[in-house]
């Protein structure tokens, strides 16, 4: 059997590239899909792949980074398959798509090498992706736009208004939260964003 795995990140992501790519390759005889971070292997669809797998079969990936973005974790998934005697080809490491006629040795000294090097970039991006978060969160909180739970701010309609009647000796803070419907930490917490 010849199997496909493709993989993005988020649902809103589309595999069709993927899809293509596989089948201009080679006809598959199934392609499983997961919409799930490359962080690890926990993911439904692969793990279903993995289960059906026999000696003998093939598995087709598109690049690397689509199994994977932990090197020593995409090693130890191609070690894993190694061992059941399935061939993982991928088609940005053109060494995995030739066989060596009875020289394995030579095709897997080649793809272990290809393989820390690409498993290392896209480790590396895993990381460059979450540090780009990280700061796109603290500029949202700088800006006052994301809260401290890591949501986005609550609008809160009329706070300018109560806090004009706060200053002004009409409401109090307890009655302004009230109305409000916020807790005096949320209150406090924006009457220093604005102070």
């Amino acid at each position: 059997m010849i199997y496909g795995y493709t993989r993005v990140s988020t649902k809103e992501q589309c595999l069709d590239r993927q899809h293509q790519a596989l089948a201009q390759y080679k006809t598959l005889d199934r392609v499983f899909s997961d919409k799930q971070s490359g962080k690890d292997f926990a993911r439904t669809h692969y793990q279903e792949m993995k289960g059906l797998v026999q000696p003998g079969d093939e598995v087709v990936i598109k690049e690397l980074d689509r199994l994977g973005r932990n090197k020593d974790e995409i090693k130890a998934e191609l070690e894993w398959f190694r061992q059941q005697g399935v061939v993982v080809r991928i088609l940005d490491v053109p060494t995995t798509l030739i066989d060596f006629q009875g020289q394995d040795w030579v095709r897997e000294m080649v793809n272990n090498i290809l393989i820390e090097v690409l498993g290392a970039i896209a480790e590396q991006e895993r990381l460059k992706i979450h540090q780009r978060q990280l700061e796109g969160i603290q500029a949202k909180k700088d800006r006052g736009e994301w809260d401290d739970y890591g949501r986005p701010a609550k609008e809160i309609p009329d706070l300018e208004k109560f806090r004009e009647m706060q200053k002004g000796g009409q409401i109090s803070v307890s009655k302004a939260c009230k109305e409000l419907g916020i807790s005096r930490t949320t209150w406090y917490s924006r009457m220093q964003e604005v102070s």
